[in-house]
Formats: C-alpha cells, structure tokens, sequence
C-alpha cells in the first residue's frame, strides 16, 4: 500500500545499513526518494538498486551539507520527510582517547547532523517529518563507548528543541535509537569471523528478547513516523533495542 505517495524524501547515508533499508521503505511506500553518501560507485549502485536520486556529500563537511541543500532546492523544490542518519561509529576508553577521533565523531554525528537539519529547515514543506537516527547508548554508560554516545546524547537534546522550534508549521521531529542491529557496520572493524561471533553471542546475552534488531525495522519505524497516522507525535524518542536498555 502506497500511504506516502507525492512525499519527497531524503535519507542522508542512504547507500548503506539502516539508511538503505529505510530509502528501501520510504520508496516501498510510494515516495519519491533522495539518498547521500560520500562514496560515488556505492551511493550511486544503492539508487540504482533502490530507484532512487543519489548525490555525493559529506555530513561532515558544512560546505557539502549547503551545497547538497541548494541541489535539493533546485531539482525538488522541498521535502516532506527528512531522516537524518549518517553516522560513524569509533570507541576508546576516556584515557585513550585522540583529539582527531573526537573531531570526526563530532563532526560527522553531531555537528553535520545538526547542520543538515539547520540548511533543511526552509525547505521542509508544512507538516513534514524529521527523524534522527539515535542510539540506545545515549542513555546507557558503556565502557570505551564515550565519545560516540555524547555525539548521540547531544542529537536527542537538539531534536526535542527542534520539536518546539518547529511546531508552529506542523513539522514533526523525533528519532529513533536502535541497538544493536545487523548491517555491515560489524564486518567493517576488522574483525576476523571468530571474533565477529564472540562479539555477536556477547550482545545476544545482554539483550532480553535474544536477538539482533533488524535495519528493515528501524525503516519501517521511520516510514510510520513519516505517515499522517503520528500527526501528534514529536519531540519523541523511540528505543529499538530488544530491551538491552533496561
């Protein structure tokens, strides 16, 4: 059932994990849909794939996240759904950490995501939906885990004053927090297939409900959070976590 038909959308990171299974849902669901990243042959095989509009831009770099805006602005005109979720992920402990791994998980997760929504705001149509994508260590206190869970700790603040920002033109802005979910994310911390299953089966064990989350559902999640069904929804944080969080 096409419910987002003639809504425009744009999912930055959209080439890949959650960003790809979310455009893969938005589109699903009959909106026209607009994907970024920083990798042309990537985002440009995800639209392929996908049937969507891809453009190469870098969510930390402000120059690209004003000259992807003006683009938009030109080729679209606006956008009704707006889901802001490229992101990085680096851990160290506090005494560990370096100023240039600091840089790029601020820059990237927080400083970028709070810029895209800032050049997006006039073009967001009236009643348009903005969702972050979060992490459940926003609210949690892992070890090594500091830094990364700061940059989303800082995004839930900015997204419920952007909910009260933005509520005189009716847009709505929440986020969604996923724990641990299955994409490439792992694959890509070079580790060898023993270790990816002994760090597989140590999540499993903290997680209530025993499994890993699903990128499809966190689209699906975004998508509902995008339909006229949350009208009276914003300012809201949604934990996909399995329960890990309690």
């Amino acid at each position: 059932m096409e419910t987002l038909s003639g809504k425009i959308a744009l999912v930055t990171g959209g080439n890949s994990g959650i960003g790809y299974a979310t455009a893969k849902e938005l589109k699903a669901q009959g909106a026209e849909v607009i994907i970024t990243g920083r990798r042309k042959e990537a985002v440009d095989k995800a639209a392929q794939e996908l049937g969507a509009t891809g453009f190469i831009a870098d969510q930390g770099d402000l120059s690209a996240i004003e000259q992807l805006a003006a683009t938009v602005k030109e080729q679209f005109g606006k956008l009704d759904i707006l889901f802001i979720n490229a992101g990085v992920v680096q851990t160290a402990a506090i005494e560990d950490a370096t100023e240039a791994m600091f840089d790029n998980i601020f820059d990237i997760n927080f400083k970028g995501a709070y810029f895209t929504l800032s050049r997006f705001i006039p073009l967001l149509s009236e009643g348009a939906s903005v969702t972050f994508l979060s992490s459940n260590t926003a609210s949690m206190n892992g070890a090594t885990s500091s830094v990364y869970s700061a940059s989303k700790a800082a995004l839930n603040a900015v997204m419920k004053i952007a909910a009260v920002e933005l509520a005189p033109r009716k847009i709505r802005v929440n986020a969604v927090s996923p724990g641990p979910t299955e994409t490439e994310i792992l694959k890509k911390q070079g580790l060898s297939e023993e270790q990816l299953k002994g760090l597989h089966d140590w999540i499993i064990d903290r997680v209530p409900l025993r499994t890993m989350g699903k990128a499809g559902d966190v689209g699906k999640m975004v998508a509902h959070l995008s339909r006229s069904e949350s009208s009276f929804i914003t300012g809201a944080e949604f934990l996909m976590d399995g329960g890990m969080s309690l």
